[in-house]
């Protein structure tokens, strides 16, 4: 969710549907119970985990190891601190055990241990049948060593019109200041890369004494993955990607966010109540947009305390929304096209609503470091940014998506990994993708390109699905199992119905 996460002040919750709430784990037997309980002990001894009873959001436990491990911050660097890394290893239940499965967490700047919490705990206690499972805080997020958000002295003023080109300059400047102030307190920014990520993985296999590992990710995740599969594939049993990003897609092409609008158009058009409310939603964002660059609109916004605040509302923040709102085909969809119609009809009275949640705010320009440093050192070759910049100036959602990438491209020197990076190689390791034809961030089109150079790939389709696409279907998960299980795959396609919005 890269658009999201600098920008301050943005409260939207998460898009992912937890609908697997039950797993069966009838190969949990008695006698495979002794067995872990004594392989546990023995691996907790060699790595220094402690042993924790681990719990879901929803109330379910599970016995579980925590675990910490020391990295370099900075490879490149033969004087570089050392910086901890922390998982959690839930041991595993089935009596063949396989590699370690670490699960790769998205954004960049995503917890892999909050994520077992969530609506995707179940996947978790699924695949133990195949080998433990890691929960891993990448380096600088969750329960990993990381450096304080840093907050800069930019401030964008709501009452204010800006350009594009002023918000992206405030946003520069914040991040240099940012850079400053991490620095000075001792990090090194430049540690903060895929790269570096990617390494701590092997570590981590190597911690845990084993001779390979399964890499198990989504969005970011995958983007991590394919890096890991770049350094060291040798060292990969498989890897189950969804919502692939590829090492040269950190910021999406602009105009696959319009075509990603007309196949939403073919899934509206398939209903007639929704054609007709919805008879082309491009020309609909297209008069909205028009509309607030000729006349942005001056919002009052009511508190719960009973005070009143004031906001100018501009294009950008319309496409800011629209951004936010599109990865997944659920309710925040259909409120984004509910706000959209209101708007064109000249009614504010929902928007008012929706800036009741506090997306926006004056406050001053903040930034974590991890996920600031990783998206500027994956970076964008010349030639796609170029293309980039000029599909902006026709789309509909212009550089919003990724935002504040690719604004921040280049700004710190030494960051940027370079085009060698962004070039990958042909691939051998048994993968997996799964992909969303309603993924309103990584495009179908966009992850066939991101993993056309593995020669051993896996694809299933979700169609329907979204970018959060791992609980839409118990199928989804069966498609793993068999993966894991070094079946045959039975399926190209799982169809979901479509969405209501």
């Amino acid at each position: 969710m890269r658009c999201i996460k600098f920008l301050t002040g943005l409260a939207i919750a998460s898009f992912a549907t937890a609908c697997l709430a039950q797993v069966d784990n009838k190969h949990n037997t008695k006698q495979n119970t002794i067995h872990n309980t004594i392989h546990n002990t023995i691996h907790n001894t060699k790595t220094g985990e402690q042993v924790i009873t681990f719990t879901s959001k929803s109330g379910q436990t599970t016995q579980a190891f925590q675990g910490r491990f020391n990295v370099p911050e900075n490879r490149l660097d033969d004087q570089s601190r050392q910086i901890a890394i922390s998982y959690v290893r839930f041991p595993a239940t089935g009596s063949k055990k396989g590699p370690p499965i670490i699960y790769l967490a998205g954004g960049p700047g995503g917890s892999g241990i909050a994520t077992a919490k969530g609506g995707r705990f179940p996947l978790f206690m699924a695949l133990r049948q195949f080998g433990d499972v890691i929960a891993l805080d990448q380096r600088g997020t969750g329960q990993s060593e990381s450096a304080p958000a840093c907050q800069s002295l930019q401030q964008l003023s709501l009452t204010k019109a800006y350009s594009s080109n002023d918000i992206a300059d405030h946003y520069r400047k914040a991040a240099l200041e940012c850079v400053t102030q991490w620095q000075q307190q001792g990090f090194d920014v430049n540690g903060y890369t895929t790269v570096q990520n990617a390494w701590d993985i092997d570590d981590l296999r190597q911690h845990l004494g084993a001779d390979k590992v399964t890499l198990w990710g989504i969005s970011y995740g995958s983007h991590l993955a394919l890096a890991a599969m770049e350094l060291f594939e040798e060292r990969i049993e498989k890897v189950i990607i969804a919502s692939a990003e590829g090492l040269n897609q950190t910021v999406k092409l602009p105009s696959r966010t319009d075509r990603y609008f007309e196949r939403l158009q073919q899934t509206i058009d398939a209903k007639a109540e929704l054609k007709q409310r919805y008879p082309d939603i491009k020309a609909l964002m297209a008069r909205v947009h028009r509309s607030l660059e000729q006349q942005p609109l001056l919002v009052d916004i009511p508190a719960k305390d009973g005070s009143v605040s004031s906001m100018l509302f501009q294009k950008s923040h319309m496409q800011m929304l629209a951004s936010m709102m599109i990865a997944d085909p659920s309710s925040y969809l259909g409120m984004l096209l509910q706000l959209y119609a209101r708007l064109d009809s000249g009614s504010k009275d929902m928007l008012v609503q929706v800036l009741q949640y506090g997306m926006f705010d004056d406050k001053a320009i903040s930034f974590r470091l991890m996920p600031m440093a990783m998206d500027i050192a994956s970076g964008i070759s010349e030639s796609r940014l170029k293309t980039v910049n000029k599909q902006a100036e026709t789309s509909l959602l212009g550089l919003w998506l990724n935002f504040p990438m690719p604004q921040l491209n280049g700004i710190v020197p030494g960051l940027d990994l370079g085009d060698a990076f962004r070039q990958p190689k042909s691939r051998q390791v048994p993968t997996l993708l799964l992909s969303g034809t309603l993924d309103g961030r990584t495009y179908p089109q966009g992850q066939v390109e991101a993993t056309r150079h593995l020669k051993n790939l896996t694809q299933v389709t979700v169609i329907n699905a979204g970018h959060n696409l791992f609980t839409v279907s118990p199928e989804v998960l069966k498609v793993m199992e068999q993966f894991l299980a070094n079946k045959s795959v039975d399926k190209a396609s799982i169809i979901l119905e479509p969405p209501s919005f």
